[in-house]
């Protein structure tokens, strides 16, 4: 008898597959889910449990995201997302994003270090970011990347706070309060360091419009 379940139906229901959060399981449970030769995304899978695995040869690894992908994943294309980071130090979760576009078949557009802190960066590259319909902006510290991109795009906005930062920013939670309390409306968002909730949403939004399901 197993201990788990795959839940091989979910596509079918939502229009997105179930991944495998590695964190918590032992690279003996990962590699028993392997074994079932699903195509699969695997997320927060540290360096440490995929060199203890049996079948690590079979993924495409990146350890800095910590996701990996058995299998073939769909054939990819460009898609009218736009991935925006506030900071190098963002880069981790910006990542685990767009890998999990690419295993749902979207190619985003990455946009990185354009924080607040020097303001010219973000807006040398508005005019850009206007055209996106979907922007995922990914901030720690005090967050305000989204805040101020939610006053210059149109788009769809979600926002991703990170745990980057230094005293009461470490964690994420100073970043998770200011995009909640964010003055710019309509902005939307996840939970810290959550990159592949955010690439759902927006997957989402996508399955939608495709589905006909949008106005």
């Amino acid at each position: 008898m197993t201990d788990f379940q795959l839940d091989l139906q979910r596509a079918a229901r939502i229009g997105l597959p179930e991944a495998i959060f590695c964190a918590g399981k032992s690279p003996a449970q990962i590699d028993a889910i392997l074994a079932t030769g699903q195509s699969l995304l695997l997320t927060r899978l540290d360096p440490a449990q995929h060199a203890a695995l049996t079948h690590a040869h079979r993924l495409d690894y990146d350890p800095l995201s910590r996701t990996a992908i058995a299998g073939p994943p769909p054939p990819a294309a460009a898609a009218p997302i736009a991935v925006v980071t506030a900071g190098t130090s963002d880069i981790p979760v910006a990542r685990e994003a767009l890998r999990t576009l690419a295993f749902h078949g979207h190619l985003a557009t990455e946009i990185a270090d354009v924080g607040v802190a020097g303001l010219w960066r973000l807006l040398a590259r508005v005019e850009e970011l206007r055209l996106f319909p979907i922007v995922i902006a990914i901030a720690g510290m005090d967050a305000a990347l989204p805040t101020v991109l939610g006053g210059l795009i149109p788009g769809i906005l979600i926002g991703v706070p990170t745990s980057v930062g230094y005293g009461v920013a470490t964690g994420g939670h100073t970043a998770l309060h200011a995009m909640l309390a964010s003055c710019a409306p309509g902005i939307v968002l996840v939970n810290i360091d959550n990159g592949y909730g955010a690439a759902c949403a927006a997957v989402r939004v996508l399955n939608a419009r495709k589905e006909g399901l949008l106005f």
